[in-house]
């Protein structure tokens, strides 16, 4: 995979996939780049003017993209179970969970889960249950959960999962982070015999607007500077920090459970398999995190062999 990049993409014709926060950064360039390659493509997001605008954008790169906008809420349950009943009864090639919050203050869902965690790790979790029978009627499925270098900063407490004893904005989003691949650990043991490929990718350090957001929503203008800057100075673009996604979504040769990330450090460059911490492929945590999840979200896996 040396060198490789998205005109290396297979053609996707007759492939249909889903992007959540398709509307900008590496979601936005991910669903992009699978509509150049052939797919028809849904940008799931939350904001319909940006999920249109970012249709409209495609279309004009792209001539003759198959592209749409579906309204898509990963931080409440019911709109999640409402995209996954307007998408009944079609097969779905590929699910790209893509779609996250960095390091903002202490909020909730709108079902109560503190939203890192709800929103990175149990809205995906939910969506991608609810899709699996659509994702099952494919021929070859896969779901690619993007997570992040920074999964590392912390391990998931299974006895506090919502941060409600002590909320650190960082530690938080480390373990919605550990939590995406322990999802994906546990969907590829689970999808073994007959279920949808699962793998994760990270996008290293990509020059999107995720950093800032926690700081704009607080009005700390310093510390959107700084990110800023960051953004300027050493992080990749937003199209390179696509391509671990991209190659997880599309290349032959993907194994479950497989993490993709940039080849440099895990900073930058082309997609490479990377490092992950220990924590992240122990089969005893992932279980508990599966079980803990259908109980709060109430989404069963149906067709699955646990």
């Amino acid at each position: 995979m040396t060198g490789w990049n998205a005109r290396a993409i297979p053609d996707q014709s007759g492939r249909t996939a889903v992007v959540t926060g398709a509307n900008s950064g590496i979601g936005h360039v991910t669903a992009r780049e699978l509509a150049r390659a052939g797919a028809r493509v849904v940008l799931a997001c939350r904001s319909a003017a940006r999920g249109s605008a970012a249709v409209d954008r495609i279309r004009d790169e792209v001539p003759g993209a198959v592209v749409e906008f579906r309204a898509l809420d990963l931080a409440d349950l019911a709109s999640v179970r409402g995209f996954a009943e307007g998408w009944a009864g079609r097969p779905l090639d590929l699910l790209v969970n893509n779609a996250g919050v960095m390091a903002l203050p202490h909020g909730r869902t709108a079902d109560g889960f503190e939203t890192q965690f709800g929103v990175n790790h149990l809205g995906h979790f939910a969506l991608t249950g609810l899709l699996l029978p659509s994702l099952l009627e494919a021929p070859d499925p896969r779901v690619v959960s993007v997570s992040s270098v920074l999964h590392a900063l912390a391990n998931i407490d299974i006895g506090d999962l919502n941060s409600e004893r002590r909320y650190r904005r960082w530690a938080a989003y480390g373990r919605s982070k550990t939590a995406n691949l322990l999802f994906v650990h546990e969907l590829a043991r689970r999808a073994a015999a007959s279920g949808p490929l699962a793998v994760a990718a990270h996008p290293g350090y990509a020059a999107t607007d995720l950093h800032a957001r926690g700081a704009k929503m607080e009005g700390r203008r310093g510390m959107e500077r700084f990110y800023a800057a960051g953004n300027r100075v050493v992080a990749q673009s937003a199209e390179a920090g696509a391509l671990p996604t991209l190659y997880a979504a599309t290349a032959r040769g993907v194994r479950p459970d497989d993490f993709y990330g940039p080849r440099l450090l895990m900073w930058r460059g082309a997609p490479t398999r990377t490092w992950r911490a220990p924590w992240t492929v122990h089969d005893a945590a992932g279980e508990r995190l599966w079980a803990a999840s259908e109980q709060l979200t109430g989404v069963v896996y149906e067709g699955l062999k646990a």
